[in-house]
């Protein structure tokens, strides 16, 4: 299984090229919406590029608790384990 580093990189490059946000800037801490100003659409594409790159399933329900990069990489450890 991947690192928590490892997911967060992987987490950047998606986000970097579905909205063009710099990879250096998503962090563990930063909120997609507030910090990263992901939408909803743009976060459903980051969602099914996570999942065939992780190779985990998120379920709908779940997207709404991803508020954060950590919260993502932490389901995306938790889903693969």
């Amino acid at each position: 299984m991947a690192s928590t580093e490892e997911i967060r990189e992987g987490l950047a490059e998606i986000v970097n090229e579905i909205t063009g946000v710099p990879a250096e800037d998503v962090q563990l801490d930063k909120s997609f919406t507030d910090d990263l100003d992901i939408d909803s659409l743009s976060m459903v594409e980051v969602v099914v590029a996570a999942e065939e790159k992780f190779g985990v399933k998120i379920p709908d329900e779940e997207v709404k608790n991803l508020a954060t990069v950590g919260d993502a990489v932490t389901f995306i450890e938790k889903a693969g384990s």
